[in-house]
């Protein structure tokens, strides 16, 4: 059975630890095999990639994936990290909650 995350494509994100802590960004893809998340504008490198016939060469700024247990959710409330938890609705969908707040994440 496949394992479930906390966290999907296009999540608002807070990282927890690491030297980007504190920043916040939307997630862009999860790595599921890897346990990572790509998040925009967070964990940047540069890579000196050579010139080819299409792209020019030089230095490039890009994200790096960052470990799932160093990011948390965003709380839609107050923008604070927040431990997400799942709850049936009354009409028998399967959502995600913010645990600080209680509000409801998928609509």
């Amino acid at each position: 059975m496949a394992e479930k995350f906390s966290v999907k494509k296009g999540d608002k994100v807070v990282v927890l630890s690491g030297k980007d802590k504190g920043k916040s960004g939307e997630v862009l893809s999860v790595l599921r095999k890897d346990r990572r998340a790509l998040v925009a504008g967070v964990n940047m490198v540069k890579r000196h990639t050579r010139q080819s016939q299409t792209e020019q060469g030089g230095i490039v700024e890009k994200e790096s994936p960052i470990h799932l247990s160093n990011i948390a959710l965003q709380d839609p409330k107050d923008g604070k990290a927040t431990r997400v938890g799942f709850k049936t609705l009354e009409d028998g969908r399967k959502v995600r909650f913010a645990k600080r707040s209680g509000e409801v994440i998928d609509l």
